[in-house]
């Protein structure tokens, strides 16, 4: 690609991101602080990817869901998963009518646009696999037919990580269909001042509808244009290779990788480090976008094995080590 499409595509950018801008003002009408969460999940939503949000119970991460779903004017809906869920209360089920002796089909809460999936955890393994074939597929099966999801379809998930009792753990298979797993951290302090601030008085803010689906469908266009270089191609495979085998990069951390990342890893982290360029107002990938979001993209995809356990080594660890030590081009 010239430099004369790139800055097209730039302006073009600039053009489309007051709308995402709205949507942040949006937004921060109701939150406050968590600029990372909301970045993350406005990467999804331009690359169409899952999201799995994890924090402490109380930091918001099913308001935020619901103040960017309001924001969208998306067709909404919020599942709380617990262990007694079927997966008919998630994607539908025949009914039997007996005066016409004729089945029909009663569509569950899983045909919206955005589907808040809360305490994902939760919820057993049958009800997982549903919502494994909505996340792939973007289609679910009722009976004897399949039904196409509404687009755009978005899974944002939240789970809790302290909370172990009544939690099943979520399938390898399932976690990788998630784009990205946010980690959401306590404000600081001077955010805990203005959250008490402004929601110890009465006093409801109206969020308003400032982005259509026809603009997100717009900006997935766009992102197909963002440019990524080919040394910032080979640094994201580096990044995905070296989880695989880090002695072949001088990382001698063989024996505390059980299974690496997965070909999806690089798929997503080219699409989240191309949205996260367009975030910036930028129509071009730098080395710098990869970094940003390799934490998101990567964390959830690593296998670790008894040993790092043992020397309290996280993935979040060996991913910053990757990124310091494999050369930046």
């Amino acid at each position: 690609m010239d430099h004369t499409e790139i800055t097209k595509t730039t302006d073009l950018i600039h053009e489309q991101t007051k709308a995402i801008d709205s949507v942040r003002q949006e937004v921060m009408k109701i939150m406050v602080g968590q600029e990372h969460m909301l970045d993350r999940m406005l990467i999804a939503l331009i690359t169409g990817g899952h999201i799995l949000l994890e924090g402490v119970p109380g930091l918001a991460k099913t308001t935020a869901v619901k103040t960017l779903a309001q924001t969208l004017g998306l067709k909404f809906q919020r599942i709380s998963f617990t262990p007694d869920l079927l997966p008919a209360d998630l994607i539908g089920t025949m009914i039997y009518d007996p005066r016409t002796g004729t089945f029909s089909v009663k569509k569950g809460p899983v045909f919206t646009n955005l589907l808040l999936a809360d305490e994902i955890n939760r919820a057993p393994a049958k009800v997982q696999s549903a919502l494994l074939e909505a996340m792939q597929e973007h289609q679910v099966t009722i009976g004897d037919h399949t039904y196409p999801l509404p687009e755009p379809f978005l899974v944002m998930a939240t789970q809790n990580p302290i909370e172990q009792e009544g939690t099943y753990p979520l399938p390898e298979a399932q976690i990788d269909r998630f784009m990205l797993k946010c980690k959401v951290t306590y404000p600081s302090k001077d955010d805990e001042r203005r959250i008490m601030n402004r929601f110890t008085r009465k006093r409801d803010a109206q969020v308003n509808s400032v982005m259509s689906s026809d603009q997100i469908f717009l900006l997935r266009d766009l992102l197909d244009q963002v440019y990524c270089d080919e040394k910032v191609g080979e640094y994201i495979l580096d990044l995905v290779f070296a989880t695989r085998q880090p002695s072949a990069y001088n990382i001698p951390a063989d024996h505390q990788i059980e299974y690496g990342a997965s070909p999806r890893a690089t798929l997503y982290l080219n699409l989240a480090s191309r949205a996260n360029a367009m975030l910036h107002g930028r129509g071009y990938a730098t080395p710098q976008d990869v970094k940003e979001i390799a934490h998101d993209v990567l964390r959830h995809r690593i296998m670790l094995t008894y040993e790092a356990e043992a020397e309290e080594v996280t993935s979040e660890d060996l991913i910053t080590r990757l990124l310091n030590d494999i050369p930046v081009p």
